[in-house]
């Protein structure tokens, strides 16, 4: 199974892809989709689904897993971070890619064992399990290929069989 994995964000989308076959990680891509601020809010939304079309065409995931958002203070970041997050479903469907929904504490859970892990152990973690010689940069690609790792390890169980968007 290949799994595209997305740090939804407008100025740095994560994404990392990886290939789970027989319980073993291989990495085969990441990177971040990025934005400059000067441009027009539509311009970069355009950006943000042209790059998400190109990953999804050129690597053929058979699932997307994305970060489901959860802000509680700043709303016009929600709300910018939101536009970008539908257009990056909207790749999704365009190109018939299930989409798959985590919770910060599901990933944490799923990659180090422990709901509460910090950052910095999840990115190690992330590291180990991908069998990488260091914690990819931006932090939003790391937290991408963390994503693409929990959502592996959901696809075999019951809950992760349900197509949650």
């Amino acid at each position: 199974m290949r799994v595209l994995g997305i740090d939804p964000g407008y100025a740095i989308i994560g994404y990392g892809v990886v290939d789970y076959r027989c319980n073993r990680f291989s990495p085969v891509s990441f990177g971040a989709v990025t934005t400059a601020a000067t441009e027009k809010f539509s311009v970069r939304l355009e950006k943000i689904y042209d790059g998400i079309n190109e990953i999804i065409n050129t690597y053929k995931p058979d699932a997307m897993s994305i970060e489901k958002l959860f802000f509680n203070t700043n709303t016009k970041t929600a709300i910018d971070v939101a536009q970008a997050r539908g257009v990056i479903l909207l790749a999704a469907k365009k190109n018939n890619v299930p989409v798959f929904e985590y919770t910060p504490l599901q990933v944490k859970q799923s990659v180090t064992g422990y709901g509460r892990a910090e950052k910095k152990q999840i990115m190690e973690m992330t590291r180990i399990l991908l069998n990488l010689d260091k914690v990819p940069k931006p932090d939003d690609t790391a937290d991408a290929l963390a994503l693409a790792v929990c959502h592996s390890h959901h696809s075999g169980s019951a809950l992760g069989k349900i197509n949650l968007l």
